[in-house]
C-alpha cells in the first residue's frame, strides 16, 4: 500500500511511503478495511500541511479527510459493513449524532489521527457512511466535508425555503455546493467572485446574479439592492473576519451568517450594533455529524445532484493538487484519485 506523509510542515516536504498491506486479520472487532479509491481536497488540508492550521500536530501525520472506497474486509462485530460496500469516512469519527460538544470534536480525520490520503485505512464500522449509487467515487470523495458543511449552513444553521435569498461566497467546493442545494430548496443564490469567468460558470448551475468584488468591493450594497433593500436571509461566509462586517451588512432582519471559513484576516474592526439592530444570528458551522452526511446523502439520491469537479490529479500528484488548491484557480472540488 501507499501512503502520503507529512513529516515536516510545508508541500516541498510530502513524503510518499510504501507500507506493507494492512491484514485483515489485524483488524480489532469492530473495524472495518476500506480500500480507498478517491480523496478529495479541502482547503484545510492546505493548512494543515504548511503548519497553518495546527503548529503542534504530532508529526508524522497522513494528511486529508475526504476519502470514499470499497470495503474489502470486516472486523468480526461489524454488522453495518460487508465486502464491496462503497462507503466514505466521516470528518468527525467520535460525532455519531446529536449537537455539537466537546468528546465529538475529536478524532477529525487528517488532524487528531491520521487521515485517509492512503490506498488502505482502517475506520470504526460507525465512522462510515453508504455513498449514493448513482455517484462514482471522484463524485463520492467530494461530500464529507464541503458537501455538509454546506448542507448544515443551509438547513441547520438555518432552515432556508423557496423564495429565500441566499449569498454565497467565491466558488470553491463549499460555495458550489451551498448554491446547488439552495437551489433544490426554491432560494434565489447571489454570488460573488473575483473571477467575472467563474461567475458565468455558476449562472450555469443556477445562480440568479453575481458580482466581481474585485471591481464591486461594496458587495454589501449590491445585496442590499438586489433584494429591493430587504437583505440576504442566510450568508454562506467563507472568508472570516475580513468579509463578516460585510456580511452583517448585507444580511436581513432576523437573518443568519453561517460562520464557515477563515480565508481573509481583519479588515475592520466589527461593529456589533448592525448584529443587535437586525437581530441577526452568527452559526458556526464545522462539518457535522454522521446522521447528518446520512440525512443528506438521501437528499442527493432523491435529486441525482452531482458535485462540481473542477480538477482529479492522480494520486503521486498530491503535491500538485495541493498547488491548485493554493492558486485559488479551481472551482468546485480538487479531487485525488486512487485507482
Amino acid at each position: 500500500m501507499q501512503q502520503w506523509q507529512i513529516p515536516a510542515f510545508g508541500i516541498d516536504s510530502l513524503i510518499l511511503a510504501n507500507r506493507n498491506s494492512i491484514s485483515p486479520a489485524s483488524l480489532h472487532a469492530n473495524e472495518v478495511l476500506v480500500r480507498i479509491h478517491a480523496i478529495s481536497l479541502n482547503f484545510r488540508d492546505l493548512m494543515v500541511v504548511e503548519g497553518k492550521y495546527n503548529p503542534r500536530l504530532a508529526l508524522p501525520r497522513i494528511p486529508c479527510s475526504d476519502g470514499v472506497g470499497e470495503v474489502v474486509a470486516v472486523g468480526a462485530d461489524v454488522q453495518q459493513w460487508k465486502t464491496g460496500d462503497r462507503v466514505a469516512g466521516c470528518f468527525w469519527q467520535n460525532w455519531e449524532d446529536g449537537a455539537p460538544s466537546a468528546a465529538h470534536s475529536k478524532g477529525a480525520l487528517g488532524g487528531d489521527i491520521d487521515g485517509v490520503l492512503a490506498t488502505e485505512i482502517v475506520l470504526r464500522e460507525t465512522g462510515l457512511v453508504r455513498i449514493p449509487d448513482h455517484l462514482n467515487y471522484e463524485e463520492a470523495a467530494t461530500l464529507p466535508c464541503a458537501a455538509l458543511t454546506a448542507w448544515n449552513a443551509l438547513f441547520t444553521a438555518t432552515s432556508v425555503k423557496p423564495g429565500d435569498t441566499v449569498l454565497i461566497q467565491g466558488t470553491g467546493g463549499v460555495s458550489i455546493f451551498a448554491l446547488q442545494f439552495a437551489k433544490l430548496a426554491g432560494a434565489k443564490v447571489l454570488g460573488i467572485s473575483s473571477s467575472d469567468e467563474k461567475l458565468e460558470r455558476a449562472r450555469t448551475l443556477g445562480l440568479d446574479a453575481g458580482l466581481n468584488y474585485r471591481t464591486s468591493p461594496d458587495w454589501e450594497k449590491w445585496a442590499m439592492e438586489q433584494t429591493a433593500g430587504a437583505g440576504v436571509n442566510l450568508v454562506v461566509e467563507v472568508g472570516g473576519a475580513g468579509t463578516l462586517p460585510r456580511s452583517i451588512r448585507a444580511i436581513c432582519h432576523g437573518g443568519v451568517i453561517a460562520q464557515i471559513g477563515v480565508l481573509t484576516g481583519a479588515a475592520e474592526v466589527l461593529d456589533v450594533r448592525p448584529i443587535l439592530t437586525k437581530q441577526a444570528r452568527i452559526h458556526g458551522v464545522y462539518v457535522g455529524s454522521r446522521a447528518q452526511f446520512i440525512a443528506m446523502n438521501k437528499a442527493i439520491s432523491l435529486s441525482g445532484l452531482k458535485p462540481v469537479i473542477d480538477q482529479v490529479f492522480p494520486f503521486t500528484e498530491f503535491p500538485l493538487a495541493l498547488r491548485r488548491m493554493e492558486s485559488g484557480a479551481h472551482f468546485g472540488k480538487i479531487v485525488i484519485s486512487a485507482n
